[in-house]
């Protein structure tokens, strides 16, 4: 029970850490921020608990697994908020395809209008290696460890996808592109 309500704690004050920036004008609308930006923001912190979770078990790879699979949904399920999926993108007239690629380029993510595979996100993950690297060490000291373990693992996901997401949202305001929801409703 007080290794559960570490976790929670640890992961909580991580969740009200400052987020990273976006740009003055990225994802600014009218009303403030882009709610797609919101929404994913949201929807990272809920999955990230899960990779949290994850670390608490003791079994050896299976935090690495559940990380790398609750990062291919989540990275998918943010290209789609930001109608940047391969087949959104696809879908896109000529003129703007090329548009999108020249933006994607500009960004420099190879995570945007790409499938998400197990090697791309195993080497995104990569990019986080010291705090995973770190999250593994701590696993052997008894509780605390764990509780450290947790909250790295948290921190390294939100990380991840908060960059994807300001990625996402810089292609996106660069396009002009509506959310894939809103222009569903109309």
């Amino acid at each position: 029970m007080v290794l559960r309500e570490m976790v929670m704690n640890a992961a909580m004050a991580t969740a009200h850490q400052k987020s990273p920036p976006v740009g003055a004008t990225l994802g600014a609308t009218q009303g403030g921020l882009d709610p797609r930006i919101a929404e994913c923001r949201r929807l990272v912190s809920r999955k990230a608990l899960w990779s949290a979770g994850a670390s608490l078990v003791p079994i050896p790879g299976l935090d690495i697994a559940a990380d790398v699979a609750v990062l291919m949904s989540l990275l998918q399920q943010i290209n789609e908020r930001f109608g940047l999926t391969q087949a959104q993108i696809e879908a896109l007239s000529p003129d703007r395809k090329a548009l999108a690629f020249k933006a994607m380029t500009t960004v420099g993510s190879g995570l945007i209008g790409s499938a998400i595979t197990r090697e791309l996100v195993l080497r995104v993950l990569r990019t986080v290696g010291v705090r995973l690297t770190a999250k593994q060490m701590t696993r052997y000291i008894p509780l605390a460890g764990q509780a450290l373990s947790a909250a790295l693992a948290y921190s390294a996901m939100r990380y991840v996808c908060y960059q994807h997401i300001n990625d996402c949202a810089r292609v996106a305001s660069m396009l002009a592109l509506p959310s894939p929801h809103s222009a569903k409703a109309k």
